[in-house]
């Protein structure tokens, strides 16, 4: 979700669902040890459980970021070896060391000696030519002996030579069952499935054969299926009833926030979705994007946009 989500994003989708997990961004360990670590890493404390996600191939610096990661109170270290965005692929992390497992296991036993907290991976069934069935096993494997605390799958290959990293969201076709066999064949380790999993009853069909489920796009672009999670997958009351009383309850983090100096659009663009064939999703769309991006905008912003929206009933019935 690089370029996509970020800490105002995740303070929303904290807003619709409490128990979630929430990942942050790729953020790569060259940027960790030596940038603005507050820009980077900081979060609000209303995002728990958060997982910090890092991009890296050096164990030693992956070790050094997880600690850091650590320190900023992240309840969780993500090694991506998913990703096959061409900047990734170049600075050798990313999808490309689907094809070095002992790398990769090497990474995560610096940075289990590192770290207290969990330390979990994120992979492709495979690259290019390799055979799902072998590449996938060998990663797994050389990863949960090095002592990977859980396994997230996306469940499609990445082409790194020769398919965009939009086509390789896309063109690959998905295949659910080779991760329901890596599950079979490591029943001891937590294994999450994504990739292309659109809402709360294909999650729950997952959950029949693996531990977990990760959205990605689709909780960004229609998040107002994540108010359905705490209920429909952990049996428990959701947060607020409406996504309008989300977005109503996020108005003092907002505030705080411009305060400080953040631009109102750099909050609001994450809402663009929020409604989902409501009356006035439109209207809504419109007046954040005209109005949101002007200097000085403020609450009455947000206000208005959502007096635009007619109908409040739960977003799930949208």
């Amino acid at each position: 979700m690089m370029d996509w989500s970020d800490r105002h994003c995740r303070v929303f989708h904290r807003h619709l669902t409490r128990r979630a997990l929430l990942y942050t961004e790729m953020v790569t360990t060259g940027a960790v040890i030596h940038g603005d670590r507050e820009r980077l890493l900081g979060f609000d404390v209303s995002e728990h459980p958060v997982a910090l996600q890092l991009g890296g191939s050096d164990p030693g610096e992956l070790a050094r970021a997880a600690r850091i990661g650590e320190e900023f109170g992240y309840d969780e270290i993500n090694l991506n070896v998913g990703c096959p965005s061409d900047r990734v692929k170049d600075g050798r992390f990313g999808a490309c060391l689907m094809a070095e497992p002992e790398l990769v296991a090497r990474c995560v036993d610096a940075m289990k000696q590192a770290v207290a907290v969990p330390v979990t991976v994120k992979c492709r069934i495979g690259i290019d030519d390799q055979d799902p069935e072998v590449a996938l096993d060998a990663l797994a494997r050389a990863v949960v002996a090095s002592g990977c605390d859980a396994l997230i799958v996306h469940a499609r290959k990445a082409w790194l030579n020769g398919l965009s990293p939009k086509e390789n969201r896309d063109i690959p076709p998905l295949d659910y069952e080779r991760v329901y066999r890596l599950k079979r064949a490591m029943p001891d380790v937590p294994v999450i499935i994504n990739g292309g999993i659109r809402g709360l009853d294909e999650a729950r069909a997952h959950l029949e054969h693996v531990d977990g489920v990760m959205l990605g796009r689709a909780a960004y672009q229609d998040p107002w299926r994540l108010l359905g999670v705490d209920q429909e997958i952990f049996g428990e009351a959701s947060p607020h009833a409406t996504v309008q009383d989300a977005l109503e309850a996020m108005m003092p983090y907002i505030e705080q926030q411009l305060a400080r100096g953040t631009r109102l659009h750099a909050i609001t663009r994450h809402f663009v979705g929020a409604f989902h064939a409501v009356p006035g999703a439109r209207a809504f769309r419109r007046h954040l994007a005209e109005q949101g991006v002007k200097a000085g905008a403020g609450l009455e912003v947000l206000r208005d946009a959502i007096a635009c929206v007619g109908a409040r009933a739960p977003a799930e019935a949208a």
